[in-house]
């Protein structure tokens, strides 16, 4: 069995306990859990904040929310919002995790609470998936970019096929609504091949904690190297140059001025609240419609996204053969910037195919 290792702080705040979430596809840690005392209010949870950033931990945190600090409202979150001041963080560099029961009186207060704390952008999650008293249908209203499973049914899934069918069924659900799916409490192996087979990325669990070292070791499988994937090139990653973004609500003049700032610009990508790529303006395409006839009366005031082509994403491991081929799919947009994405679909920036047939053509 392969494994691929991350590097973790050796480290972590007194009271809190930290555990890395690990992208099973290339072994890379990408946020981490921050428990703290586990009274379960703000307060605590205000303190479990400040914890972790004592750590020096950079990466995103992922902190318990109780759904009745959502309902009480923006008084009771106030605690919240101040240590995250002192921290220096930023509200999308934390996932609050939405756990607890409610009543359905309190329904509307919850949503509404959710609501205004993705205003201020932290990162919504949903809890406990399986066994926590959530019904499913908030995963529409709250529209997470998170579900969690319970760790309870992840324990039972290796040994009960009933309980092994309902949690890949949530985590199907989960994807269809939008949201990112993490297995929790991955302690064996039994479990981890489970949760790759119900195609989840994220997960959690002693079997994937640092060692003495600080490393996480995540077991891979071993795949059978093909003779074809040596001539496959490097990845796109190795290519990479940095994106120019702008809201999926800005408009064509706000385009225009980007494109305008600096001719090497060759594309605009047009991202969602979490950077996830929307749109994509190319250069040619989209200065040739403001400069037409009209074309600034027509467009200058709208959405600049009524000009915009999909975004052409490939994952930041593609190889370079893989991802010309991806260009090569639309033979009116071969030329187009590519646009890379990290393990949860953010965009990390740009490759310009010619970068990617200049490599092809000198290693052949």
């Amino acid at each position: 069995m392969a494994s691929r290792t991350h590097l973790l702080p050796a480290s972590a705040a007194a009271n809190v306990d930290i555990t890395p979430i690990v992208d099973l596809d290339t072994g890379g840690v990408i946020a981490l859990q921050a428990v703290g005392d586990h009274h379960g209010n703000v307060a605590s949870l205000a303190g479990t904040l400040l914890g972790a950033a004592r750590s020096e931990i950079l990466l995103p945190l992922v902190l318990g929310l109780p759904a009745e600090a959502v309902i009480g409202g923006s008084a009771a979150l106030a605690p919240l919002h101040e240590a995250l001041r002192v921290s220096g963080r930023r509200p999308r560099e934390v996932i609050l995790m939405l756990r607890g029961g409610f009543s359905q009186a309190e329904r509307r207060a919850l949503i509404t609470g959710l609501d205004g704390l993705r205003a201020i952008g932290y990162l919504i999650a949903v809890g406990d998936l399986g066994t926590g008293h959530i019904p499913m249908d908030l995963l529409t209203d709250a529209a997470p970019y998170l579900a969690v499973l319970s760790p309870e049914l992840m324990a039972r899934v290796p040994r009960d096929p009933r309980r092994a069918a309902l949690a890949e069924g949530l985590a199907r659900l989960a994807r269809e609504v939008g949201a990112h799916v993490l297995a929790p409490g991955v302690t064996e192996e039994a479990q981890l091949a489970a949760v790759r087979g119900w195609g989840v990325r994220l997960a959690q669990g002693p079997l994937l904690v640092p060692g003495p070292s600080g490393r996480v070791h995540v077991p891979l499988p071993v795949l059978a190297q093909e003779p074809a994937q040596a001539l496959l090139g490097p990845r796109v990653q190795e290519f990479l140059l940095p994106a120019v973004t702008l809201p999926c609500e800005a408009t064509a003049e706000d385009a225009v001025g980007a494109f305008g700032s600096e001719p090497s610009i060759t594309s605009v990508i047009l991202v969602d609240e979490y950077q996830r790529p929307k749109g994509s303006l190319d250069r040619s395409r989209f200065l040739l419609s403001i400069a037409g006839r009209f074309g600034h009366a027509l467009h200058g005031k709208k959405p600049a996204g009524r000009l915009a082509d999909s975004a052409r994403t490939v994952p930041k491991t593609t190889p370079a053969i893989a991802a010309m081929q991806v260009a090569g799919r639309d033979a009116e947009r071969v030329y187009d910037d590519l646009v890379v994405v990290d393990e949860v679909g953010r965009c990390m920036g740009i490759v310009r195919v010619s970068d990617l047939i200049r490599q092809v053509a000198a290693a052949r």
